[in-house]
């Protein structure tokens, strides 16, 4: 296991590499400049703009400013935010405990939900539960992030005045209280991306199950006196969780995107509204970081999947 971890994390090398020149070509060749607002101030001389540029090197070709970039972000430095004016791997440990506690808290109720409701649908198919179940999967999947946030603040923070749809950082209680509050302010959010995960995974979990429930060593094992409860948790589930571990390794950007849009409606200080900041004021060393963030993000959950495979299937080598 040890030789195919290496040689996994040698690839992921490369795929970041090529992903950090894709990322920065297109920053470089896009339209914008980060000291536009100076340009339109009469009171900022011309020469002071300049002399910004030339300081941070915005002048230089594209291929001089990449290896730039690459060799201070490989040194620990990841730039300066120009909007900000603080350095921008400060920036983002401030915002990524945010963005990664909502989107993991969230993953885990999606997959609370989507695995007994999933496994029990399927051996139960066409029944009340699953034509209910069903439904509900489909009305969740279908509704987009930013319209369930919206509703969850219409009624639960307008209509019955339960819960806070502005998250806060600085909130002073203490002690319990404190938790308490943060847990209020953190249940739409994790509840808008946790339904519409654990939407989407309830249906690929029911037909990964209804495939496998079908199969051959499933009634072998039937037919050996074994109770359905073992048949079901030892043959049939954990085999069906192979295409499902697939599943959440590839909708991760999806739920880093849709973090985005859930951060903007509940107005969270993650990385996601930290992106759509930088964006807008055209700070391309915070835009440059964050969605290389993001990129590392999806090739560890994509390295993970592939070690669980091993587990979940030992037919699976690490070869």
């Amino acid at each position: 296991m040890g030789n195919y971890l290496l040689r996994r994390l040698l690839i992921v090398i490369p795929s970041l590499l090529g992903i950090s020149v894709v990322i920065f070509a297109i920053l470089a060749l896009a339209p914008g400049d980060p000291f536009e607002e100076l340009a339109t101030n009469p009171n900022v001389p011309a020469e002071v703009r300049a002399n910004l540029r030339a300081k941070f090197g915005l002048d230089d070709p594209v291929p001089i400013r990449y290896l730039r970039w690459l060799t201070a972000m490989l040194q620990g430095d990841w730039g300066f935010s120009f909007a900000s004016r603080i350095d921008v791997d400060d920036l983002i440990l401030q915002r990524l405990p945010s963005t990664l506690f909502i989107i993991g808290t969230a993953q885990i109720i999606g997959l609370l939900i989507a695995l007994p409701v999933g496994v029990y649908s399927a051996t139960r198919p066409y029944s009340i539960f699953d034509q209910i179940a069903n439904l509900l999967t489909f009305i969740g999947f279908s509704l987009p992030t930013f319209f369930t946030g919206l509703l969850f603040i219409l009624v639960f923070s307008i209509y019955l005045d339960w819960l806070p749809f502005v998250y806060r950082t600085d909130i002073a209680a203490t002690g319990w209280q404190w938790y308490w509050e943060h847990f209020k302010q953190s249940v739409m959010p994790i509840a808008v991306l946790g339904l519409f995960q654990g939407a989407s995974m309830t249906r690929y979990v029911r037909s990964a199950v209804l495939d496998m429930i079908r199969l051959d060593h499933v009634t072998t094992a039937r037919s050996k006196g074994l109770a359905e409860r073992v048949v079901i948790i030892k043959h049939v589930v954990r085999n069906a969780m192979i295409p499902v571990v697939t599943l959440v390794a590839l909708q991760m950007p999806t739920v880093f995107g849709g973090a985005i849009v859930t951060e903007q409606i509940f107005r969270i200080p993650g990385i996601g509204s930290l992106l759509i900041t930088a964006i807008l004021a055209n700070d391309t060393p915070v835009i440059m970081a964050v969605t290389f963030v993001f990129a590392i993000l999806v090739l560890v959950f994509n390295l993970i999947a592939d070690l669980l495979y091993g587990w979940l299937d030992p037919r699976i080598s690490y070869r």
